[in-house]
């Protein structure tokens, strides 16, 4: 008689990572909800834990401060900014390629709860060092895709002073957002941009 087996069946990585995914959102929900109602120093983990109904053991299993829970939000930001360069024409100019894949994503992404998020990080000061991260992080990340984007090195000296600048604008952008001005963040870096091609042009190329 052959022997038999007892099989017993895993619970399928589908469902598992599902429910994972799910309590993630969950606990960046709640937690983003209580920062913006009581303030981000006034929060805790306890607090945070409690409203996503999960234990504070648990919640270590996702995220190992208030910060990364806040900075998790904009994780996938670099990666937007290099698929939006990536759908730009590749005959494009450097700076027109930036402003337009920059104002693709405005058009996408710019929303209330957005502009909470950025008031919270710009009157955080435990934030705002890791803001700066964020920026350095994406300028790289712009650099690296306009470089492939229009075939080029990725060190390409053209290539890394136009993602500087551009992250440059994107911070005075966003600045002009929260500053509770009428004017957005697309409008003013619309101006912006217009402003950096008119001093680009009184200079001389010094390339040999």
């Amino acid at each position: 008689m052959q022997d038999v087996q007892e099989t017993i069946s895993p619970v399928p990585v589908g469902l598992r990572e599902r429910k994972r995914s799910q309590t993630r959102a969950r606990i960046q929900e709640e937690a983003m909800r209580l920062f913006l109602e009581h303030g981000f120093e006034a929060t805790t983990l306890d607090d945070i834990a409690a409203a996503a109904d999960v234990s504070r053991r648990s919640l270590f299993h996702y995220f190992g401060s208030k910060e990364e829970i806040v900075f998790s939000t904009k994780a996938d930001f670099p990666a937007l900014v290099a698929a939006a360069i990536g759908r730009r024409p590749v005959e494009e100019p450097l700076l027109d390629m930036v402003e337009n894949a920059f104002l693709e994503l405005a058009e996408s992404h710019l929303s209330e709860p957005a502009r909470n998020l950025a008031r919270l990080i710009q009157d955080t000061p435990a934030l705002s060092a890791g803001d700066q991260a964020k920026y350095e992080k994406v300028e790289r990340v712009l650099a690296q895709a306009l470089a492939e984007r229009k075939g080029l090195p990725e060190i390409d000296i053209d290539c890394r002073v136009t993602a500087t600048a551009a992250i440059g604008i994107l911070k005075l952008s966003t600045q002009a957002w929260l500053a509770g001005d009428d004017i957005g963040p697309d409008t003013f870096g619309r101006t912006a941009f217009a402003a950096l091609r008119r001093v680009a042009r009184q200079a001389p190329d010094v390339r040999e």
